[in-house]
């Protein structure tokens, strides 16, 4: 979910990469924004921000007492996102993005820049997972752990088809001009804010509204919701950085890291041990492990939104990782 509170840029660094390439083919510098807790540790875990998502607004599971307080955990902004390389601050930006462009910047920042070449993790929310996903496929042997949280390894029709309702609210706004605006100085105000009203309403489930759960967000009914929180978060980004993102989201399928383009393939030729919340994905995984978050909260579960929900997240990350309660006392006690 995007947040509507001001932008922070606390512990943010860049890095350069000379010369990337991009799977449609255009070479070009660019520049990967990401923040780096805890670097002291052995223990590297890498986390992908989302759609929507900023560095500082990605759930990292790195506070006191919380199962990734004592790794390195590594947060990284997608190329798209505003913060690394984007239409938005980069003139000459390719036109399209693909996940394995995703992968291949991260890559480099992590052996080029912070001299990483294992890690223990790469876990991602939604736009997140599926970089995951694409991890697992494209280095096998650099992660031991892939944990994917509501995401899938290959977009699905229904997800497709949603996604051409905020495009299309926001491309055929007047305001966007059919893509003219920034020559004429202007910002697409309106077809940001449908585009958040549009986008709002699958976020949630059906009886996350029916049971009025904005109300524990501190909004009085579901205008002031829509409003506040889905309107006002997505006009403070550029148009340019939703489309390309969501139109490379639409295009998600880590078939394309193989030779036999097969998904299910790919799938199977993953090494990592991946803890599954798709009974479609985890039937073709070597070391696959369903987890389903009982919730009302829907696909924003995943990011943070209810606490009890992130709880049980922290839970089931630190088991899967081996990770115990007590292991997190000693090391917390050990400090002081």
């Amino acid at each position: 979910m995007p947040s509507f509170s001001a932008y922070d840029s606390t512990g943010i660094e860049h890095f350069t990469i000379s010369s990337f390439r991009f799977t449609s083919g255009d070479i070009h510098n660019i520049r990967i924004a990401y923040r780096s807790i805890n670097p002291s540790s052995s223990k590297k875990v890498l986390i992908p921000t989302c759609y929507g998502g900023r560095i500082n607004t990605t759930l990292s599971f790195t506070s006191p007492q919380q199962c990734l307080s004592f790794h390195h955990v590594i947060v990284v902004a997608m190329l798209g996102n505003g913060e690394s390389a984007s239409p938005s601050n980069d003139a000459n930006f390719p036109k399209s993005l693909d996940y394995r462009d995703q992968i291949n910047a991260q890559h480099s920042l992590l052996t080029q820049h912070l001299d990483i070449n294992e890690l223990e993790a790469v876990i991602g929310f939604s736009m997140g997972a599926q970089q995951a996903y694409y991890w697992a496929c494209m280095y096998p042997k650099f992660l031991k752990h892939s944990i994917p949280i509501c995401g899938s390894a290959k977009t699905s029709v229904h997800n497709y088809a949603f996604l051409e309702g905020p495009k299309a609210a926001l491309t055929n706004s007047v305001d966007y001009a059919d893509g003219t605006y920034r020559a004429k100085g202007t910002k697409p105000t309106r077809g940001l804010r449908a585009f958040g009203r549009t986008y709002c309403t699958w976020a949630m489930s059906a009886a996350w509204f029916r049971e009025r759960k904005f109300e524990s967000m501190g909004f009085d009914n579901v205008e002031s919701f829509i409003q506040n929180q889905w309107e006002d978060s997505f006009e403070s980004w550029d148009a340019e950085d939703l489309l390309i993102l969501a139109r490379m989201w639409q295009a998600g399928d880590v078939g394309k890291t193989s030779k036999s383009g097969d998904y299910l393939k790919a799938l199977e030729g993953i090494e990592a041990k991946v803890p599954e919340d798709s009974e479609i994905e985890v039937k073709h995984l070597k070391y696959g492990e369903l987890a389903v978050i009982e919730t009302v909260w829907g696909h924003m579960a995943g990011g943070g939104a209810n606490e009890d929900d992130t709880h049980w997240m922290n839970d089931q990350i630190a088991s899967f990782l081996g990770i115990t309660s007590g292991d997190l006392n000693f090391k917390a006690l050990s400090l002081d």
